[in-house]
């Protein structure tokens, strides 16, 4: 493998990376409705949605029941609580997300409360309390109902930008995307073919690619 990525051809990965993210430069967190901000909203309705996409669902699905959910009013930790399940319930399934949507409902409110009791439903005093490390990061998220390993990678992958120090994050199906691309499935390499800035986009771009090979072909016909 270190030989073999001794002598990629730069400019071609380039050229992919350039058609990928003209097609798919978006995050989940946009296709959610969520303007990325590192306060505690924002923050929030990025963790919702990282819950939702870790569940065998389309991610479209996932995206549009977290927009439903925002849109009937759950956009905190505290309206997610005071909302009753049957509510919640009813947005999920306003977003197509019926499949786990009686347990995610439960699982939504339960985090919530973790939430407020913890850290004021405020995100970034979970990472304050972090001290800035990833690992510990990860620990504290994972304690989040609905919250698994995959969930807190999502969720990571989506704010990295923010929190530099939970990156270059590019998680396993971002890793299966790139080599579907014909890119390097090393994260530092991969984090050297774009600015910090658009790490999260680029990651996303690349899940995309691992779940749909028309997003592989149509990179491969607009590249150069």
């Amino acid at each position: 493998m270190t030989r073999t990525t001794r002598h990629r051809d730069t400019a071609k990965d380039k050229a992919t990376v350039k058609a990928l993210l003209e097609n798919e430069g978006h995050t989940y967190a946009e296709d959610a409705g969520i303007k990325l901000r590192n306060t505690p909203q924002p923050l929030y309705q990025v963790l919702v949605a990282a819950c939702l996409l870790s569940a065998r669902i389309k991610a479209s699905m996932a995206t549009a029941a977290a927009h439903e959910l925002f849109a009937a009013g759950m956009r905190d930790p505290r309206t997610m609580r005071d909302a009753d399940w049957q509510q919640r319930v009813d947005a999920l399934g306003k977003g197509h997300y019926r499949r786990y949507d009686e347990r995610t409902a439960t699982q939504l409110g339960d985090g919530a409360q973790l939430l407020l009791d913890r850290y004021g439903g405020d995100l970034r005093r979970l990472r304050d309390e972090a001290d800035g490390d990833p690992d510990a990061i990860r620990r504290a998220l994972r304690e989040v109902p609905g919250l698994g390993p995959v969930g807190v990678e999502i969720f990571l992958r989506e704010v990295q930008v923010l929190w530099p120090e939970t990156g270059p994050l590019f998680d396993d199906k971002a890793l299966k995307g790139a080599e579907r691309l014909g890119l390097p499935t090393r994260p530092e390499e991969l984090a050297d073919l774009v600015p910090q800035a658009a790490y999260a986009v680029f990651a996303a771009a690349l899940v995309r690619a691992a779940l749909d090979r028309h997003v592989v072909e149509e990179v491969t016909a607009a590249r150069p």
